[in-house]
């Protein structure tokens, strides 16, 4: 009795989180509510409602819109125009703004109603290849962040060369949070497609433009012992299988669409080999540090990247892996043959990957919570 009176008196702290995704396979900001939500924080999360309508089992509070537009120019309008009021008449005392495209309605809000703000950006959004091609309305979004950052004082992001390139172009301090996996060892599940025992190449993540995964299918033309196998969907998902039925390889490519997290992991320490072949188009891509290559680290599959700072730094410099060295499909098929024909090259990974694992989500965990225990 006395506790729920003290409750009443000094209600936890309401937190609001904006994502303009459907929640389901957003493994960072499940973490991130997962972590407050076990510090005592009251976590709502708020996204959009598509089609598939997979249900959600989370600790913390969700709600999801089911909007009218589901791209371009209309979804963002009426997201964002619907995020605002659902802030507006919500009780909140903290407001977490997910990139770039949720932060004006948050911004407007806090303002409003002098709230803390966090702002916790996963990319650089204006440097993304969607808007890159599209200069007119990436220029909407500059004017957007140019607007808003300035006066931001509680800012997170996933990378060392994100945090760097803010501060310079912006004078702003930004905390590093890496997208890294809870440490949660995985179940054992039969897989769902027969790997024909063959190595199992890996990749997980959107199937969006620029990702490379067009270059590893032309690869598979070049390797005879392995198994392709993509998880994730995304825009190009459909392109991607007509590219594969027109290099007449279906049989080594298994597509397996989105998986839920835990799955996932499931999945991935059976694979061989990772891979992360995101083009260097703009900025955004030059300086990612995908959470797949932290997901193939956490279930010991050695890597093979995009020749990029952040991602080559992570996996050349602790050996758990290599960068391709020409963005060539038969060189990259070569590379392949020769690390696993290589078993001391192939076995000194594997070697340093079994090693203790510092790059697990409750080590970030202790930095998020010094974080909001000191919001400006």
């Amino acid at each position: 009795m006395l506790a729920y009176n003290l409750n009443f008196l000094y209600p936890l702290k309401r937190i609001l989180v904006s994502v303009t995704n459907d929640l389901v396979t957003d493994q960072r900001v499940h973490k991130v509510c997962t972590s407050l939500h076990k510090e005592g924080y009251n976590i709502t999360l708020i996204g959009r409602l598509l089609d598939n309508r997979n249900p959600l089992n989370r600790k913390y509070k969700t709600k999801r819109m089911h909007l009218f537009f589901r791209e371009g120019f209309l979804f963002y309008a009426e997201y964002n125009i619907r995020l605002f009021f659902i802030l507006f008449f919500s009780k909140k005392d903290i407001l977490i703004a997910n990139d770039l495209d949720t932060l004006l309605p948050n911004f407007l809000v806090s303002e409003i109603f002098k709230k803390k703000l966090v702002y916790d950006s996963h990319e650089l959004f204006t440097e993304v290849p969607e808007l890159i091609s599209r200069p007119r309305v990436q220029k909407v979004w500059i004017e957007i962040e140019k607007l808003i950052l300035p006066k931001l004082f509680n800012c997170i992001t996933v990378c060392n060369s994100i945090a760097e390139y803010y501060h310079k172009k912006y004078n702003l301090t930004f905390h590093i949070i890496k997208n890294v996996p809870a440490n949660i060892t995985p179940k054992s599940i039969d897989l769902n497609f027969n790997r024909k025992n063959k190595k199992i190449i890996l990749y997980q993540g959107s199937l969006n433009k620029g990702r490379g995964i067009e270059l590893m299918i032309d690869t598979m033309s070049y390797l005879e012992n392995f198994i392709f196998v993509i998880i994730g969907s995304g825009d190009i998902e459909k392109k991607l299988k007509r590219h594969t039925i027109q290099n007449n390889i279906s049989d080594k490519i298994v597509f397996l669409g989105r998986v839920e997290p835990e799955k996932l992991k499931s999945i991935t320490i059976h694979a061989d080999l990772g891979i992360s072949f995101e083009e260097d188009l703009g900025l955004n891509y030059h300086y990612a540090l995908p959470n797949k290559i932290f997901d193939y680290i956490y279930a010991k599959v050695p890597s093979l990247v995009s020749n990029l700072p952040e991602m080559k730094n992570l996996v050349v410099t602790n050996h758990f892996g290599d960068v391709i060295k020409v963005r060539d499909p038969k060189k990259i098929a070569e590379q392949i043959n020769n690390a696993f024909e290589d078993s001391l090259t192939y076995n000194f990974w594997k070697k340093n990957l079994n090693k203790p694992n510092e790059f697990i989500w409750e080590h970030e965990e202790h930095k998020l919570k010094s974080i909001f225990k000191e919001l400006r």
